[in-house]
């Protein structure tokens, strides 16, 4: 039996190595069809996994930090696609 998503991101957190953060978070990744809203929250979700884990695994802490980074700019990207879907039907 499969966890649910909520103890899977639990587990997420509890990672306590970069290969641990991309095992657990990578399982976690929506269906390519999720809603941007969907996406959105598991890049924010992801990003601070990451985050995490820079600070954690010290001897990953700057490629931890790209993947923050990166997820963090992907959550933006859908954030002004939406903003943006906004003011054009508003």
């Amino acid at each position: 039996m499969s966890m649910a998503k909520s103890d899977q991101w639990l587990a997420a957190q509890e990672a306590r190595t970069l290969m641990e953060a991309h095992d657990v978070v990578s399982k976690l990744m929506p269906a390519s069809n999720a809603s941007p809203k969907v996406m959105r929250d598991f890049y924010r979700r992801s990003a601070a996994v990451y985050a995490r884990i820079a600070e954690v695994d010290r001897a990953h802490h700057h490629e931890a930090l790209y993947w923050a980074n990166r997820e963090r700019e992907k959550a933006e990207e859908i954030d002004k696609k939406l903003d943006g879907k906004k003011s054009t039907t508003a």
